[in-house]
């Protein structure tokens, strides 16, 4: 699977979890280099969100990558990956 942004390849991985419809990467496979830190956090049954933005191309793409540090009990197969939204792109 690949995540596409603006053109660009931010994680490529054959290892993904699905979870509620959303491909979940191994962190490793996230490209640092077009990551900024996030602020932004929400809560939800999977435990607390935290999010990184994309800037790739001279573009922001703000909070558009989100993980869980410590993901609840029932979400624990998605610890140290990481999903995307927000215009990225996921395919095979």
């Amino acid at each position: 699977m690949k995540a596409i942004w603006n053109g660009v390849v931010v994680a490529e991985s054959n290892d993904t979890v699905v979870m509620d419809g959303n491909h979940y990467f191994p962190e490793a496979s996230l490209k640092r280099e077009y990551t900024s830190f996030s602020n932004h956090r929400s809560s939800g049954v999977k435990g607390q969100a935290h999010y990184l933005s994309l800037f790739v191309n001279g573009e922001m793409n703000a909070d558009a990558i989100w993980f869980y540090p410590e993901p609840s009990e029932a979400a624990a197969a998605i610890k140290g990956r990481v999903a995307f939204w927000k215009g990225v792109q996921v395919v095979d």
